[in-house]
C-alpha cells in the first residue's frame, strides 16, 4: 500500500514534504510496512479517507494512533494520505482536473508541515482533518486562494435569503481559504484566484452551480479598519464580502497563530515588525479582542 524507501522519498517531494522531514519520514515509512497492525490500521484509514470520495461536505474521522505521543503518532496521518494518493489521483483524472491544479492542491500537505514545524519545532501533521478535503477531492488550490466545494448552511443561508438570494439549503457554495506561505493577498491574486475558480468549476464541475462564495475568518473582522490604511490588502480583501453574520465569542488565538506561527504566545511579547503585527497585539494589549467574521458575496 506504500510505495518502497526510494519512490516514498520522491512522492513526499511531490506532497511538498519540507526536505527536512523526509529523510524521517522514510525511516517510519519502514516501520509501518514491517508491522502488520499498523498496515491493518493503514488500510482501514484509507478505507475512511477516500469512502465517498468527492462528496461535498462529507465528514471523515480519521483514525489516530492509540499510542503515547511520539514521531509516529504526529506522522502517521502522512502515510494514510500516501496511500491514499492513487485514490485522489484517479478521481481527479476521472473528472479532468489538470495535473498542476492537483499537484499545487495536494502540496498542502507540505505546507500544513511546515506550519507544524514552525510552531514546534520538529515533523509533524498540524491539522490532519483540514487536509481530509483535499485528498477527497473537495477543495483545490488555484493561484491564491484555495477553494472548497460546500453546501449552503441554515445560519448563513439565513443571512443570503435576507439579502434577497432565494437559495435553498444545501445550495451547491465555495469556501474561500487563505493559505499561509503563498506571498501577498493582494487584489490582483485574489482577481486571478476568482477567475480562475469559475473557469475550474463551470468545466470540471459543471453538474454544481455555485452561487455564492463564503469565507469565514478572523481577516474578516471589521476592526481591523482601525488599525490598517484601507489600500492595505486586508482591507480590499473584506471589501469583497457582504456581512453574513457576527460572531460573539471572541477568537484571540486565531490572529495569533496565522500572524505569528504559535497561538500560545505571551500577548505582552508579541513583535510589532509590521501593521498587521502592530494591530493584532496593539488591539489585545489594550484589552480588546478578535472574532472570526463571516462574509459572502455571490458568484
Amino acid at each position: 500500500m506504500l510505495p518502497d524507501a526510494d519512490e516514498l522519498a520522491e512522492v513526499l517531494l511531490d506532497l511538498g514534504v519540507p526536505h527536512a522531514d523526509i529523510n524521517e519520514l522514510v525511516r517510519m515509512g519502514r516501520r509501518v510496512t514491517d508491522d502488520p497492525e499498523l498496515l491493518r490500521l493503514l488500510e482501514a484509514s484509507v478505507e475512511e479517507l477516500v469512502r465517498g470520495m468527492g462528496e461535498a461536505g462529507g465528514a471523515v474521522d480519521l483514525l489516530e494512533l492509540d499510542w503515547a505521543s511520539g514521531a509516529l503518532q504526529r506522522c502517521y496521518p502522512v502515510f494514510v494520505f500516501v496511500a491514499a494518493l492513487p485514490h485522489t489521483r484517479a478521481y481527479h483524472r476521472e473528472r479532468g482536473i489538470p495535473a498542476d491544479v492537483s499537484r499545487r492542491t495536494l502540496a498542502d500537505l507540505g505546507r500544513n508541515m511546515a506550519v507544524h514545524r514552525r510552531r514546534h519545532g520538529r515533523t509533524g501533521v498540524q491539522s490532519p482533518r483540514w487536509l481530509t478535503h483535499h485528498f477527497r477531492g473537495e477543495l483545490y488550490q488555484l493561484g491564491r486562494l484555495q477553494f472548497e466545494r460546500t453546501r449552503l448552511g441554515q445560519r448563513t443561508g439565513g443571512a443570503l435569503a435576507a439579502a434577497g438570494l432565494d437559495l435553498a439549503l444545501g445550495t451547491p457554495c465555495l469556501d474561500l481559504h487563505i493559505p499561509d506561505f503563498l506571498g501577498p493577498l493582494s487584489p490582483a491574486a485574489c482577481d486571478r484566484s476568482l477567475a480562475l475558480a469559475g473557469e475550474f468549476f463551470a468545466r470540471y464541475f459543471p453538474e454544481e452551480k455555485h452561487r455564492a462564495a463564503l469565507c469565514h475568518s478572523w481577516l474578516l473582522d471589521p476592526q481591523l479598519e482601525r488599525y490598517l490604511p484601507a489600500d492595505s490588502n486586508i482591507i480590499r480583501f473584506q471589501e469583497r464580502f457582504r456581512v453574513a453574520r457576527e460572531d460573539t465569542e471572541p477568537a484571540d488565538t486565531e490572529p495569533i497563530q496565522f500572524v505569528f506561527g504559535d497561538p500560545d504566545l505571551d500577548v505582552e511579547a508579541l513583535p510589532r515588525r509590521t501593521s498587521v503585527e502592530r494591530a493584532v497585539g496593539d488591539h489585545l494589549r489594550a484589552g480588546g479582542h478578535w472574532y472570526i467574521g463571516y462574509g459572502w458575496f455571490p458568484l
